[in-house]
């Protein structure tokens, strides 16, 4: 696997550019279809996402995280920042009937019900972290803010929020590991 795109595009180099869309336009596309309600939408969701990518090339660090990661971490705030604007206009998705065939309709709501109890499940989960650890979360996954707007909305250092986090994720996969453990032996 080739390594380095981002770093050559933080060089210049233009052909940098057309190998990274070649090869996150489908997570990115995938991600933005998630999350826009209108294919258009999610286009021009696609388009924003590949220039901040090209901006913020620089800033990637592989110690850190891979290409990746850092490409898909770029595409849900920017997302997330989108949602905001539109003015959460995700939740509408539903509202849109003349858009989605009939047959898609079928297996969404087949798995409505798997996805209402992994919702209930991992919310008992969170309600049994510690306050601090919920609070955060609750902020990051509910608003979808950064931790360095938790960090603003709390008063609490970012690092403190960063540990907040990371050991709350940590408590809930291995609460949800273990219930999802449990469940598999069960009759």
């Amino acid at each position: 696997m080739e390594h380095g795109i981002l770093q050559k595009i933080a060089a210049g180099d233009a052909s940098a550019v057309q190998a990274c869309i070649d090869r996150y336009s489908g997570l990115v596309w995938s991600l933005a279809r998630r999350f826009c309600p209108t294919p258009a939408d999610a286009e021009d969701a696609v388009q924003e996402i590949f220039l901040d990518v090209w901006r913020s090339a620089a800033r990637f660090d592989e110690r850190v995280a891979s290409e990746t990661t850092f490409v898909a971490m770029i595409a849900r705030r920017r997302l997330i920042d989108r949602g905001r604007r539109t003015g959460r206009a995700v939740a509408s998705l539903d509202n849109e009937d003349s858009a989605s065939p009939v047959v898609d309709r079928a297996p969404r709501a087949e798995s409505t019900l798997a996805d209402a109890e992994d919702a209930q499940r991992a919310a008992i989960a969170l309600d049994s972290l510690k306050p601090e650890q919920q609070k955060v979360l609750r902020l990051s996954i509910y608003q979808g803010l950064s931790h360095e707007r938790i960090a603003e909305a709390t008063g609490m250092p970012l690092g403190t929020v960063k540990t907040h986090v990371r050991r709350g994720l940590i408590r809930l996969r291995e609460i949800l590991g273990g219930a999802a453990a449990g469940s598999e032996g069960a009759p």
